[in-house]
């Protein structure tokens, strides 16, 4: 693995690396304040009774592994809030973390994590398209798992890249649902014997779809329960940096393996659609200041219904109306607010130009 470490203050953090030992004894050893994000896939408790099989007879490879088992759910309550309340603490003022469980766990875990001060934004559904079926048919195939978004506290302003979720979605806002696969194929990583290597692998489309949406290209992602690398396999890729903790050295082995043999994506193609208020402000203003339009020229709505005159000051006069371009607008379309970079329009060589145009090349040369 990569052995480099970023400061954060006085402190390193050991980056790109996967940290041998307990989760809860590895974060309270880590700096204060210091992670972007936490990915969280703990154990989920599954109190399984016996063992599985198919109609044919085969026995189902089921999640029955030590680290799984816990002998009572007062025990399991305990391990929650004290891994929760190590996370909370390495995370930034506008961090934010995700959990997954299923219906064994996340209300439990989620219990736990507002006990502790995390502020939920979200639950997410994840909807498998391919579920294990339930072969002894006495209940409904568990066909979905839910995730668990939420800020370090109420006040956290947590990353959320909405147009780059969007664009994901052909477009269209991105719901709470997701409908993606589990992994299976090429992506199921197998041991030496040919058998998983893991039994709870997520598929690397969930934590593409996490990633992209709540982090910034060299943000840093924490996964306190590591298994095969999923977290920091996508990291890499996107141009993250990632901890990983993991105590089982087979699973150790095998995720570093993995990411080793990865290769981070062109850094051109790792910029995603930023939201709209993320962008720099710009005023009217700026636009007369610097002579892109003028006093005195006319705007007209997009609607074809208004016309109003530019003052030196960036104020707009329609009739008795005075104010910015957002005030007019509403006040002559009787609205309770109005965008003026997209009601108004200014016209060349005839053709009506969005306002909006002018903001955008403003813009484009804020950014570095």
């Amino acid at each position: 693995m990569v052995n480099r470490a970023k400061k954060e203050g006085s402190a390193k953090l050991p980056l790109n690396n996967i940290i041998d030992g307990d989760c809860i004894e590895v974060m309270n050893s880590l700096p204060e304040n210091s992670i972007d994000l936490i990915f969280a896939d703990p154990p989920y408790n599954l109190q399984l009774k016996g063992d599985l099989h198919r109609p044919d007879n085969s026995k189902v490879d089921a999640v029955d592994d030590h680290w799984d088992q816990f002998d009572s759910f007062a025990i399991y309550d305990k391990f929650s809030r004290d891994w929760l309340k190590a996370a909370r603490r390495v995370l930034k003022p506008n961090g934010a973390l995700w959990v997954i469980g299923s219906y064994h766990n996340i209300f439990r875990v989620g219990t736990a994590l507002q006990d502790a001060g995390f502020w939920i934004l979200n639950d997410v559904i994840w909807r498998k398209s391919n579920p294990m079926p339930n072969f002894r048919g006495v209940r409904l195939t568990n066909a979905h798992e839910t995730m668990i978004w939420a800020g370090k506290t109420e006040k956290s302003k947590p990353t959320f890249n909405y147009e780059a979720l969007k664009a994901l979605n052909d477009g269209v806002q991105m719901r709470s649902d997701w409908h993606l696969p589990i992994c299976n194929g090429n992506e199921r990583l197998k041991n030496e014997n040919g058998d998983k290597a893991h039994p709870t692998q997520k598929p690397e489309s969930l934590l593409h779809r996490i990633i992209v949406g709540s982090t910034n290209e060299g943000d840093v992602i924490l996964d306190p329960f590591f298994g095969s690398g999923t977290t920091g396999a996508v990291a890499k890729k996107l141009g993250r940096d990632f901890i990983g903790i993991e105590r089982e050295e087979e699973y150790r082995k095998v995720a570093a393996k993995r990411i080793k043999a990865i290769k981070k994506y062109d850094v051109d193609s790792l910029k995603v659609s930023t939201s709209k208020r993320a962008e720099p402000r710009v005023p009217f203003g700026q636009v007369v200041e610097r002579g892109m339009l003028k006093p005195g020229d006319e705007l007209y709505s997009l609607n074809g219904r208004h016309s109003a005159k530019i003052h030196a000051d960036g104020t707009l006069v329609a009739h008795d109306q005075r104010g910015s371009i957002h005030q007019v607008g509403a006040a002559l379309e009787g609205a309770p607010s109005c965008n003026g970079w997209t009601y108004w329009c200014f016209k060349k060589r005839g053709e009506a130009i969005p306002i909006d145009m002018l903001r955008k090349k403003i813009r484009s040369e804020m950014t570095p």
